[in-house]
């Protein structure tokens, strides 16, 4: 009996044994071991075996926001160009002529867009002229003078005297130089240097007036001439142009009224005559000279 209890207590023992060792098994299954940091020169500092961490789901770091670059500001837009008014019904174009288009002539001088000395025909420097003028005020560029632009060119010169209106201002026209040879009697005297004709009486010049002269292949010819023919209504017939006014002098050369310089200026050039742009004072002129007057071209 004896031995019956003490082989139940060994049994016992042995099982308490057993089940000690596997409750430190598995307890040893869930703690991570650790070991003693030997740089530690005090206490044992747990450090945990890197064998003994679980791997975790990898975190993705916070983006750090760089600094962008300070944006340049924006433009501010800027207001819209005004418009120019529409044109209003036309008064004068290319192609017209007479007193009216002369007091345009004469009014754009004033401001000076029109340098020329007036003729009263409305040609490519009348019209360039005019379009300088309107886009300078904002106005619609055309060329042709319509009720808008008059108003404002009215509104900004004054009316044009007569010596305005013949050319005859300082700022418009150059002074001639007389030649000694168109002091003495009637002469017509036309300064090659200025580009004037003047109308001398006894020393004295009733009128003046612009010209133009040949180019190099027909130039005009130089000295003293005498007027041996007049034709109002003149037509060459080598080159088939109305060559209206003629006082011829030498040869086929004359002097008359030309439509080409009224219209152009000074681009362009003759075909040795001497040519005239006003016609108003060519026609002047014309009645007065006589067959025989002199005629002196010079430099």
């Amino acid at each position: 009996m004896a031995e019956n209890i003490g082989y139940v207590q060994k049994a016992l023992a042995a099982a308490a044994v057993v089940a000690l060792t596997v409750s430190c098994t598995a307890r040893a299954a869930e703690e991570p071991s650790v070991s003693v940091d030997a740089k530690s020169d005090g206490g044992a500092s747990p450090v945990t075996r890197p064998e003994s961490i679980q791997p975790s789901v990898p975190v993705s770091p916070t983006p750090v926001a760089s600094p962008s670059a300070p944006s340049s500001p924006s433009p501010t837009p800027s207001a819209p160009k005004p418009s120019a008014p529409p044109p209003g019904p036309v008064l004068m174009e290319r192609g017209d002529s007479g007193e009216r288009v002369r007091e345009l002539q004469a009014r754009l001088a004033q401001l000076d867009w029109f340098r020329e000395r007036p003729t009263g025909t409305y040609g490519r420097v009348t019209a360039s002229a005019v379009s300088g003028f309107q886009e300078k005020r904002g106005l619609a560029v055309t060329g042709a003078v319509d009720t808008v632009t008059w108003e404002r060119l009215l509104g900004m010169t004054k009316r044009p005297t007569r010596a305005e209106l013949d050319g005859r201002t300082a700022e418009t026209k150059p002074k001639a130089v007389l030649d000694p040879r168109c002091l003495n009697g009637r002469a017509l005297c036309v300064d090659k240097t200025s580009r004037t004709l003047s109308w001398v009486v006894d020393g004295k010049v009733r009128t003046a007036m612009d010209v133009r002269f040949g180019g190099k292949e027909t130039p005009t010819r130089e000295g003293v001439f005498w007027v041996f023919r007049k034709e109002r209504d003149h037509v060459s017939n080598l080159y088939d142009t109305p060559m209206p006014l003629s006082l011829f002098f030498s040869g086929g050369q004359a002097v008359h009224y030309s439509a080409e310089f009224a219209a152009q200026g000074y681009n362009g050039a003759s075909h040795g005559c001497v040519n005239v742009r006003d016609r108003g004072a060519l026609a002047a002129l014309f009645d007065q000279v006589r067959i025989g007057d002199k005629v002196v071209v010079h430099w």
